[in-house]
């Protein structure tokens, strides 16, 4: 599995999130027969209060006469909240692993199909759409606050794969219960992930008990190919682990299953998450199968939650 991280063309570009945007719609509007419910409940703004200015904010946003007591360094900016039934949040694995890949396709580059196809979905409801992003062993999570709308969206895919205009979140205890004190009302939270983490039996816990108080269901990311390498000549390979920086010797044979150990540990994944009640959508290499899949579940999913 080889590191592209260095090759920084985006992996989900403004003209894919249209494409996207067209094939999702289609599909929305097929499955909701024209006839959801609207997202909005009165009229105005809920005012939450104010902030520092991110990247993406509307210059109408910012308080002129709150930053100038901050010498405009940084800008002030009032954060208002459009009243609607539901928040959309897409929890994404940014550690660095996601950055392999093969074939010059990197796993992150379908968690970012990922974050915008759940976008382009809360868009189309008219629901707020935020991010969190975390790393190897939830250490540190950064996201941008859930908003409306399309360029919204584009910000929040963009914040993932060039890491900018993200906030750093403070891990609080379990990372249930950080999750948890960072939403403020109920939410759904999508976690996508490859779960290839050394053992990710305490964060599907986790995430069973934050499912009793918002929706949550994970996004599992097919990256076995990213270990489906080459064969080679040599009896015994040494490989290093991007995350934690161990190497390892395998022999040829163990070399050749690695791909087939990924789908074993990724199948125990999946039935483990089962088993706690947990829903699992699978993304495949076959992107729009996979886009139109994850935003059909999305869609039925929010309208269930919507009527019932």
């Amino acid at each position: 599995m080889r590191n592209i991280a260095a090759e920084a063309a985006p992996y989900v570009t403004l003209a894919d999130i249209t494409e996207f945007e067209l094939i999702i719609l289609k599909r929305m509007r097929e499955v909701t027969l024209g006839d959801h419910r609207s997202r909005q409940h009165g009229s105005g703004y809920d005012f939450l209060g104010l902030r520092d200015w991110q990247a993406g904010d509307r210059p109408s946003s910012i308080d002129w006469a709150q930053s100038t007591l901050t010498n405009f360094s940084p800008l002030v900016v009032r954060e208002f909240e459009q009243p609607s039934t539901a928040t959309v949040m897409a929890v994404a694995d940014h550690s660095l692993s996601t950055r392999c890949g093969a074939s010059g396709v990197p796993i992150a580059a379908t968690v970012a199909r990922a974050i915008a196809t759940i976008g382009l979905s809360a868009t189309f409801f008219q629901d707020p759409f935020g991010l969190v992003t975390f790393d190897a062993g939830f250490e540190h999570l950064a996201t941008i606050r859930p908003r409306t709308g399309k360029s919204h969206l584009v910000h929040c895919v963009d914040a993932y794969q060039f890491q900018h205009g993200l906030q750093p979140v403070k891990r609080v205890g379990a990372v249930g219960d950080t999750l948890a004190g960072f939403l403020r009302g109920r939410a759904l939270l999508a976690v996508i992930s490859d779960f290839l983490f050394e053992d990710p039996g305490p964060l599907l816990h986790e995430l069973a008990i934050l499912n009793a108080t918002h929706d949550v269901f994970l996004v599992l990311v097919d990256s076995a190919f990213a270990f489906d390498l080459p064969a080679v000549s040599a009896g015994w390979i040494e490989a290093v682990d991007v995350e934690t920086g161990r190497a390892r010797t395998f022999s040829r044979t163990a070399f050749r299953r690695l791909a087939d150990e990924a789908r074993r540990w990724q199948q125990n994944v999946q039935r483990a998450a089962k088993d706690a009640g947990l829903d699992v959508v699978e993304m495949g290499l076959d992107q729009t199968k996979a886009d139109i899949a994850l935003s059909e579940f999305v869609a039925e999913r929010r309208l269930r939650k919507t009527y019932s």
